[in-house]
């Protein structure tokens, strides 16, 4: 079939619009059918593991209820090797939640990847629709609407024309309008991505802490059992002996320091008030295992209200003054029993390093807020550490006017 020069003309404008629409009417279904399906499958493993982290829950609190119902019963070998067992079981527990949530906030980085690849590729595609669009739009501008009127064959066809121009920009609008909103969405994907990496990262860090927090109470367990040979009576004298050197370091700690400021001078109390009186972390790791006065301390009923923070630190981590002040007290024979050191500071605080297992200063001695004073310990039955421990940690106490308080109130 011929075309003639009018026609040629009048197809030569309408053609590479309608081959563009002939182009993108699929857009692409196919391809991002199954990037949808890979995204639904990911929603459904993300939710499988949120069921399975709230399984696990409920299992942590009835090995806890189990720990409390312990607690409140009598103090004997049996009660306390229950509660271990328990408290094991709940640091497995929470080793295999880390993981689930590690794999849950693995799955929804990749959740994000993928959407925003689809997101990149529906990107360009709208990009090069605009273009061809536009195209068109020059195409049909170089045209007079003379020479339009002319190349149509009837009215009706000129005004189908028209219509189609003014289509043609709204077109335009509509589609820079969605790929503007899928510019915010890439955007806000590229946060997400940022804020999950960073959670992953954390997640990884306290499935190393969960790991230790096992070892931890693996090692008091094994301690309680290798100290009493699982004897009733090797228990009860082992709670004895803990008991009486827990109430001799008290009754020492607190002498030490009611001393040690009456005999000071007037330029050693200045310099205490000059000082640094903020209290530090006194080692690199801030990570506490037992709180003040906390309800769950293993051995709470045995030897009372918990007057410190355990923070968890490696057997010989050093450890430093929490802030300036005077060595007030230094236990510290080589041997098993509980080893410490006290130091006064400014403002009625004093400090104690609790579980020590060597040491670098003296009584009378002036420290500066982080200068190095000993190592820590708490290994069960490792120098220092004093009949009862729950594995490698400082004890730090922070008193004021003489009191134990609360030492949180008081780190960074």
């Amino acid at each position: 079939m011929k075309i003639s020069t009018k026609n040629y003309l009048k197809y030569s404008i309408l053609l590479p619009s309608l081959a563009l629409i002939i182009c993108l009417a699929p857009l692409a279904s196919s391809q991002y059918g199954s990037l949808d399906s890979e995204i639904s499958d990911l929603n459904l493993k993300i939710q499988n593991q949120k069921k399975q982290l709230e399984t696990l829950q409920q299992r942590q609190q009835e090995y806890q209820a189990q720990i409390r119902l312990k607690q409140n019963d009598r103090i004997n070998l049996s009660n306390q090797l229950s509660i271990l067992d328990n408290r094991l079981a709940q640091a497995q527990l929470d080793i295999e939640g880390v993981n689930i949530e590690i794999d849950k906030t693995s799955l929804e980085i990749k959740k994000v990847e993928i959407d925003s690849a689809n997101l990149d590729k529906e990107m360009e595609v709208k990009k090069t629709h605009i273009a061809n669009l536009l195209r068109t739009m020059y195409q049909q501008g170089q045209v007079s609407t003379l020479e339009v009127l002319l190349l149509n064959d009837s009215l009706s066809d000129f005004l189908d024309q028209a219509q189609y121009l003014s289509d043609t920009n709204t077109k335009i609008s509509e589609s820079l309008d969605e790929l503007k909103a899928d510019k915010a969405r890439l955007d806000q994907n590229t946060v997400l991505l940022g804020e999950k990496s960073t959670e992953l990262v954390a997640l990884k860090s306290k499935l190393e802490e969960k790991r230790g927090n096992l070892s931890y109470e693996q090692e008091n367990k094994n301690y309680i059992l290798e100290e009493t040979k699982s004897s009733e009576r090797e228990y009860q004298n082992l709670l004895q002996k803990s008991k009486r050197e827990q109430l001799q370091a008290e009754a020492e700690i607190s002498n030490a320091e009611q001393l040690i400021r009456q005999k000071m001078s007037q330029k050693d109390k200045v310099k205490l008030s000059e000082g640094n009186n903020t209290i530090a972390w006194p080692v690199p790791k801030n990570v506490i295992v037992a709180t003040f006065h906390d309800s769950d301390y293993p051995y709470r009923k045995i030897i009372g209200e918990h007057p410190a923070v355990d923070i968890r630190a490696k057997q010989g981590t050093g450890i430093t003054a929490a802030a300036d002040g005077y060595v007030a007290k230094v236990k510290f024979d080589g041997d098993k029993r509980y080893a410490y050191i006290m130091i006064i500071h400014g403002d009625g605080l004093a400090t104690v390093y609790g579980h020590v297992s060597a040491v670098y200063v003296m009584t009378d001695q002036y420290v500066k807020q982080g200068q190095p004073i000993g190592r820590s310990g708490g290994m069960p039955g490792g120098i220092g550490s004093g009949g009862f421990t729950t594995g490698p940690h400082l004890h730090f106490e922070v008193r004021l006017n003489g009191l134990p308080v609360n030492p949180e109130k008081y780190l960074p």
